[in-house]
């Protein structure tokens, strides 16, 4: 049960400077309170309580005797004695003689009785208005002087049909077990009850946890992104395409195709030398890269046409035409489709005709296509840091050079 404390009032009023004791208005609507207690003795001087939305059964505790507006709509009160303004709009005030109470509050001028059982029974408003006399507004319409001498004049009739539809009440309540019903208004059962309220505020409790307890759940299985031996993953959470390429002047270029329409706030950028994190609306995308980079000269950028992400990665190393090959291949080509041969030393050299150097597409075999960019290459006989000799095309046996011993 949530209880009404200093501390409750304190974080609930407005204007106040967390001083009680001068306190006239305060708001504790929604707090699921289920009593009225201490405010009277802590809130003297309150003139206008909020207490709307919560699951208090009576009144009885309210006595602040400068409250002018009592605010009790959507609580579980049955019965009253209260005030100036009184709202018990959507309660449970079935017993409509209650209103009677009332008549000692002679400064009460307005009364919201909107969506209670007593206000099924036929003559209700007559029975109010002639009850009340000092009341002039009753559920939001104004009452008038000819309304009230009406209402006066067929009091005692509506007094005795109220008296007959208690007695039929009595005789029907033994076949009305387990539901809750208005004794002055009709022989109807009313499922809406106090403890139907109960039971449903728990219901929702219960949801409001189990999705406190889900949401923490899935914060403790958060994926894992780099492994307890220190590797970086892959991951693609967002699962967004994305190219990697690298440039003449030894960057890499990784493209993300984040969605038009998404603010840029909504990106966070991480480079590091080996890797790069960008989280996307909380969804992780992190890449392994094939060369390591320099984080603090890195760049970002968004398209103003298609709003990609574009991050420029400058290489720590400059790179050579065979490394910047190599890195390009791996990043964009299947190495399957490559031709290998041997070199006298041991290591394998890509096969490059010298007469289409300046082709990419030659490096693979005759009849497959590409449609990757042509890469600058190094000449014959520079090519993979083999230096080869020049071979004559025809060769000739002088007879006048000795042979060699």
């Amino acid at each position: 049960m949530v209880r009404i404390s200093e501390d409750m009032i304190r974080r609930r009023a407005e204007h106040s400077n967390g001083e009680l004791f001068s306190l006239e208005e305060v708001s504790l609507h929604q707090q699921d309170i289920e009593r009225i207690e201490h405010i009277d003795k802590w809130c003297r001087d309150l003139r206008v309580l909020y207490l709307q939305n919560n699951l208090i059964p009576k009144i009885g505790n309210v006595k602040l005797k400068k409250l002018q507006y009592l605010n009790m709509a959507l609580n579980n009160i049955e019965e009253f004695r209260s005030l100036q303004k009184l709202d018990l709009t959507v309660s449970f005030v079935g017993k409509l003689s209650s209103v009677e109470s009332l008549k000692q509050h002679i400064h009460l001028r307005e009364l919201y009785l909107v969506g209670n059982p007593c206000t099924e029974f036929h003559g209700y408003r007559q029975y109010v208005v002639a009850c009340l006399p000092q009341l002039q507004w009753l559920d939001g319409k104004e009452i008038r002087q000819g309304e009230r001498i009406q209402a006066l004049q067929e009091l005692d009739a509506v007094r005795r049909s109220l008296t007959v539809m208690i007695i039929s009440h009595r005789l029907l309540s033994e076949n009305l077990n387990g539901t809750h019903q208005n004794p002055e208004s009709s022989s109807k059962p009313c499922p809406f009850t106090p403890e139907s309220r109960l039971e449903a505020h728990r219901h929702l409790e219960d949801k409001r946890r189990a999705k406190e307890k889900e949401r923490e759940a899935k914060t403790k299985t958060a994926r894992t992104l780099i492994t307890a031996d220190g590797r970086v993953l892959n991951v693609n959470e967002p699962k967004l395409d994305f190219s990697l390429t690298e440039d003449e002047n030894n960057c890499m270029h990784l493209e993300i195709h984040v969605y038009r329409h998404m603010d840029t706030s909504l990106l966070d950028v991480d480079v590091q030398p080996t890797y790069v994190r960008v989280t996307i609306k909380g969804k992780v995308f992190q890449l392994v890269l094939p060369a390591e980079v320099k984080p603090d000269s890195s760049t970002a950028q968004r398209s103003q046409t298609t709003g990609h992400l574009l991050l420029i990665l400058p290489l720590v190393q400059l790179t050579t035409p065979e490394t910047h090959l190599s890195n390009t291949l791996m990043m964009s080509l299947n190495i399957s489709d490559l031709s290998l041969c041997k070199a006298a030393a041991g290591r394998e050299l890509l096969e490059v005709d010298p007469g289409l150097a300046g082709s990419l597409a030659n490096i693979v075999p005759k009849g497959k296509e590409s449609s990757h960019k042509p890469l600058q290459l190094l000449q014959p006989h520079q090519r993979c840091g083999v230096q080869e000799r020049p071979v004559s095309k025809v060769f000739v046996d002088d007879p006048d050079v000795p042979p060699l011993m």
